[in-house]
């Protein structure tokens, strides 16, 4: 039975040595790109979808997604409808999936940012959580374009 309580405790102490620190303020993870949304510059700047990023995500911290998979689903359509299907792990299960979507700039290359939000006051286990989702990104004018996620090329296609 002491080694039970012993273990508790030891488990205990480490998770809340991993939570964030209460007394430091909220911030956006400065080396992730992009980590200024949402933009209030421009509100109608993102596509938006079940994962597009909230205002209350401003008061969150940011982080990363470890993506397995990506594919660019083409729908049989008229117009082309395309659909994104991610797979991949949240950090924790605290935190929450965010998927901005840019409309396609002048080169016809749309931008995606995946990452997650967590609360900073909020202790979590540290396990992987799983996600696999479809992000509709609608249809597109007549041409070539590319789809780049996390600064990453991942598809070219004709719409």
């Amino acid at each position: 039975m002491k080694k039970i309580i012993t273990l508790l405790l030891v488990l205990s102490v480490t998770l809340t040595a991993c939570a964030p620190n209460a007394d430091e303020p909220a911030s956006l993870d400065p080396s992730y790109p992009n980590a200024s949304y949402p933009n209030p510059s421009y509100p109608n700047s993102l596509i938006q979808n079940d994962y597009a990023p909230q205002p209350s995500d401003t008061s969150m911290i940011h982080g990363t997604v470890f993506l397995d998979s990506t594919e660019l689903l083409t729908l049989e359509s008229s117009p082309l409808q395309f659909t994104l299907h991610l797979t991949g792990n949240l950090p924790t299960p605290c935190d929450q999936l965010r998927v901005a979507v840019n409309p396609p700039d002048t080169d016809n290359k749309i931008v995606v940012d995946v990452y997650s939000v967590s609360a900073p006051d909020k202790v979590c286990a540290q396990v992987l959580a799983p996600f696999d989702t479809n992000i509709s990104l609608g249809s597109f004018p007549t041409g070539t374009y590319t789809l780049w996620i996390n600064g990453e090329m991942v598809a070219e296609f004709q719409s």
